[in-house]
């Protein structure tokens, strides 16, 4: 039976595993080093999380690891569970507990995860992003409400960005549009232009990831029993063809799809990688 694995955060209690009898012994951050090398040889994991046991019972941590894939959080269950792995005594794993009377909206991976999972079912060189529109909105902002008291006291600094996500091998391409703004205050005006650089460089890699988790969210990694992986491309009813419209166009597209862009994990920025023309994954 094949497996849907989503660009979004795994809420699943089937990808969900619960470690016990953790020994007292190493330090919270000796732990999760430990488990994160044990169970990521079962697949890409999503986060490992390490707490101390309650007072009341006896020293020592439990741990929940996240998998992407229900697939592995079952191997890597059945294969570690009361097993001594990296301890003297034994451990034990179960897969998390399912409450059916709480149901979580599924909350959409931010772009650097969205890139690693990318990367581990396609490969480094199976895909690509394609920038196709980097606009600055600031000015376009300001002269719509050049009128107002409110923007002459507070201005900002607004990007618009539209890409695609190119995958040669399933001849898919999935666009993806992001809006990102930050505001000016005066100590940064008063910095000077060096100041304003910064902030419009920040905004505008703000954009472009915020598009590229938009492009991920139409795209389904299918995993077939025979671990053979395929690709399913689920288009919103409102996306249009970015390569032809006009930016207003594109506004409009954003605008309409905005109330579940905003349902994300938060963006972090990383300068060390330069985006085109011109990130250990977080904890939760």
């Amino acid at each position: 039976m094949a497996e849907l694995v989503p660009f979004a955060v795994p809420a699943e209690s089937v990808k969900t595993l619960v470690v016990w009898d953790l020994s007292s012994g190493p330090t919270a951050e000796d732990l999760h080093r430990s488990l994160f090398t044990v169970f990521s040889k079962f697949g890409l994991l999503y986060s490992v999380r390490v707490f101390p046991n309650a007072a009341v019972a006896r020293p020592g941590f439990y741990a929940i690891i996240k998998f992407y894939s229900a697939r592995d959080a079952h191997r890597a269950q059945k294969a570690c569970n009361r097993k001594q792995l990296f301890q003297k005594s034994p451990v034990k794993v179960h897969l998390g507990t399912k409450h059916k009377a709480v149901q979580h909206q599924a909350l959409a991976l931010n772009s650097s995860r969205c890139q690693e999972l990318a990367n581990y079912y396609f490969g480094f060189n199976g895909w690509s992003k394609r920038i196709l529109k980097l606009q600055d909105l600031s000015d376009l902002e300001e002269r719509e409400n050049e009128d107002t008291v409110a923007a002459a006291q507070k201005q900002r600094v607004k990007f618009f960005c539209a890409l695609e996500v190119v995958l040669p091998a399933y001849e898919c391409r999935s666009p993806g549009v992001g809006v990102a703004e930050e505001p000016l205050d005066k100590l940064e005006e008063d910095l000077g232009p060096l100041s304003f650089i910064m902030k419009r460089k920040i905004t505008q890699k703000l954009a472009i990831q915020k598009a590229l988790s938009d492009a991920f969210q139409k795209l389904l990694i299918v995993v077939l029993e025979s671990g053979k992986i395929a690709l399913e491309y689920r288009p919103s009813e409102e996306i249009i063809d970015v390569r032809t419209e006009e930016l207003q166009d594109l506004i409009h597209c954003f605008c309409s799809t905005v109330s579940y862009s905003c349902h994300r994990e938060e963006e972090c920025l990383d300068f060390s990688l330069e985006e085109e023309e011109v990130w250990l994954p977080e904890t939760d």
